[in-house]
């Protein structure tokens, strides 16, 4: 285990391989360690991978690096998440740009939960405090985890409330976990990490900076359900979120606000180009993602035992049985169908009482 994390870590500092070109040289080799004695016989021939990163890989020499951030994870009790762990949060892992490592610290919990994101302005007004209050009160009772970046603001004000209401909280930072920022949010960190936790994908010695903060905004869509606005001027991280959580194919919501509202802007643009859905309360949410459907499934809904299933629905349905709730495109993936074919299964399997589909196509057993 250590030995897989060591060449991860140092494979994150290899110039020139991102995230997604990462995850193309895992799916090929199978492990970091063997990327790098890959690379030292000349024996990487994969499309898109360059030469440049072939010699970068092949002449790496910062191991010593990756050795000291191991030391550093080990000391502190720092927990490492890899693509390759199955507490990797599945709406993440379709994520094509998710970290292929990250680090949490706390109680930490995804799979299988309802998360919601919500993010929004620094500046966050009476408008806004009260809006993350009133929706907290009507999301409470499903227990959803609420995520947001511990920022100034709408970020703090959703962590703030969720802890109040008895809700798990994340928070995804845009820095190592050497220190907390802003500093003034350490004492809320810290009661966080008993009831939720910390995610940074950043090593403990990297600096405050603002294109990490912005890169940080694609775990945040990326670990939720659905991201909601609550408030943002027309220009803002909030906004990246957003576009990030459309592009993930992901429910996106927001708070409208007056047209002169400053803090508003953004989020009235985003209804308006038909980015976000509008929504004045925590109610509608739990009705666009089928919180109350699910919550009542026992209840509403029982397996009919006396369906026969063909040889290719139960694949699809031992597959459920094991996994839980998973998206279309990993239900395809493992059991070798065309997406089409697995649309086309699943569909079968809903008529029947078989599984149920839910927010951002994913599908459970009943």
């Amino acid at each position: 285990m250590q030995e897989d994390l060591f060449y991860l870590l140092a494979l994150q500092k290899v110039k020139g391989v991102g995230d997604i070109t990462a995850k193309k040289l895992l799916k090929h080799f199978g492990s970091a360690q063997k990327i790098f004695e890959a690379a030292q016989e000349n024996a990487i021939s994969i499309p898109d991978i360059g030469t440049y990163i072939i010699n970068q890989l092949k002449n790496f020499s910062a191991f010593d690096l990756a050795e000291k951030e191991l030391k550093y994870i080990e000391k502190e009790h720092i927990h490492p998440v890899s693509i390759f762990d199955d507490e990797y949060p599945r709406q993440l892992f379709h994520a094509p740009d998710g970290p292929i490592l990250y680090f949490t610290k706390g109680k930490v919990n995804l799979n299988n939960k309802k998360t919601l994101s919500i993010v929004g302005t620094r500046n966050i007004t009476p408008y806004g405090k009260r809006m993350i209050e009133e929706i907290m009160e009507d999301l409470a009772p499903y227990q959803p985890v609420i995520i947001s970046g511990l920022a100034y603001g709408v970020d703090i004000t959703a962590h703030t409330e969720a802890l109040k209401k008895g809700l798990d909280t994340i928070g995804v930072l845009g820095h190592g976990f050497q220190r907390i920022y802003p500093s003034l949010h350490k004492k809320i960190a810290d009661k966080m990490l008993s009831q939720g936790g910390l995610i940074t994908e950043f090593w403990h010695s990297d600096p405050v900076d603002r294109n990490n903060f912005l890169q940080r905004n694609r775990i945040i869509a990326g670990i939720s359900q659905a991201t909601l606005i609550i408030e943002s001027g027309e220009k803002g991280g909030s906004l990246v979120t957003a576009d990030i959580a459309n592009s993930y194919n992901r429910d996106v919501f927001a708070v409208p606000g007056r047209a002169s509202d400053v803090f508003s802007k953004g989020c009235n643009n985003l209804i308006k180009n038909n980015q976000a859905q509008l929504i004045t309360s925590g109610k509608e949410i739990i009705e666009y993602l089928q919180w109350e459907t699910q919550k009542n499934t026992k209840e509403n809904k029982q397996l009919n035992l006396f369906v026969d299933l063909s040889s290719e629905e139960q694949k699809i349905f031992d597959f459920l049985q094991e996994k839980g709730k998973t998206g279309l495109d990993e239900i395809a993936f493992s059991t070798g169908f065309p997406v089409s074919k697995t649309a086309q299964l699943l569909l079968q399997m809903e008529l029947n009482n078989v599984i149920q589909s839910l927010a951002g196509k994913q599908f459970e057993i009943i």
